[in-house]
């Protein structure tokens, strides 16, 4: 926001790495400066120690006194870049395991289905003092911005009940999800939907998208394609929703949709691992989600705002 915010996010290029500290930072209410990270030919070496040696010349040059107060971070390529301003004096609130180095940041904000044991010797589990843990992933999803969006798409409300919104990812580290496992999606979904809120993304492909499509055609859907132009009805879609279906291969698509305060099904694509799969139970056993099989039947839930509550721990903490 302004230079001369104490508050520092390190926006990785990756929107949903990026949404983790800027969802924080945001719920925090005070200024901050967004600094955004480009990388370098370095910046996948798992760096042991405080480092700039994995940034881009232009990164390295947006990192300039006067320093931070508090830096928020998110990812393992960040890591060392915060840890080296926390020798500047900074304190260091880091979303998702950092690889190395864990003990040398003030609070690690971190899912519980990462809470899991080490890897290798460059993947230490965090410290049990420095561990803060959330369900899910931090987001920009705030209570603000869906009644924003839900103002926005006021049009939406004229689809008939019950609307589900079907937010639909694809293979984790890939792209290009099976058309026919899209098209399955689609039909089971419209199967107990009154109308569908449909969008996919990046990851789900061009094929897939059609199959989807396809399966939704002749039933009252609205459907979002990757790279669609104009304005993104995605969160007009949770805003109006009265249930949430995604698909369980997106934690972040996961994470935002429950900020809502409705039913949220998980949809498993298939091919997934212990990973995600431990983000399903976590969820599941926090009341927050159920596995698709489970729709249409509705269930109590709360909204999740586990960025809001990051927030309040730092302000207790007296950081900002």
């Amino acid at each position: 926001m302004t230079e001369e915010a104490t508050t520092w996010v390190l926006a990785d290029p990756r929107a949903g790495t990026a949404a983790q500290p800027l969802g924080i930072a945001e719920r925090l209410g005070v200024p901050f400066r967004t600094v955004p990270l480009g990388w370098g030919p370095l910046a996948r070496v798992p760096w042991p120690w405080p480092s700039l040696a994995g940034l881009d010349s232009a990164a390295r040059a947006r990192l300039r006194a006067p320093w931070p107060r508090l830096v928020l971070s998110a990812g393992r390529r960040s890591a060392p870049v915060a840890r080296w301003l926390g020798r500047q004096g900074a304190r260091l609130v880091h979303c998702m395991r950092p690889g190395a180095g864990a003990a040398g940041f003030d609070l690690l904000v971190l899912g519980r289905h990462d809470l899991s044991p080490a890897r290798s010797a460059q993947d230490q589990p965090p410290e049990a003092a420095n561990a803060f843990p959330i369900l899910g992933a931090c987001h920009r999803m705030t209570p603000a911005r869906l009644a924003a969006a839900g103002a926005e798409w006021a049009v939406l409300a004229d689809l008939p009940r019950p609307r589900v919104a079907l937010l639909v990812g694809g293979p984790v580290r890939a792209e290009n999800m099976a058309p026919g496992i899209a098209a399955a999606l689609g039909a089971e979904v419209a199967g107990f939907a009154g109308s569908v809120l449909a969008t996919a993304s990046r990851r789900t492909g061009a094929a897939a998208t059609e199959a989807l499509a396809g399966a939704l055609a002749g039933r009252p859907h609205r459907l979002h394609r990757w790279g669609d132009g104009g304005p993104n009805p995605y969160a007009g879609f949770l805003a109006w929703a009265d249930a949430v279906v995604v698909t369980g291969d997106s934690v972040s698509m996961l994470s935002e949709a429950l900020a809502t305060a409705v039913p949220v099904f998980i949809a498993d694509p298939g091919g997934l691992g212990p990973r995600h799969m431990r983000l399903h139970g976590s969820l599941i056993a926090a009341g927050q989600a159920r596995m698709l099989a489970a729709a249409p039947a509705p269930f109590p839930r709360q909204p999740l705002d586990e960025a809001g509550r990051v927030a309040a721990e730092i302000r207790a903490r007296g950081w900002v």
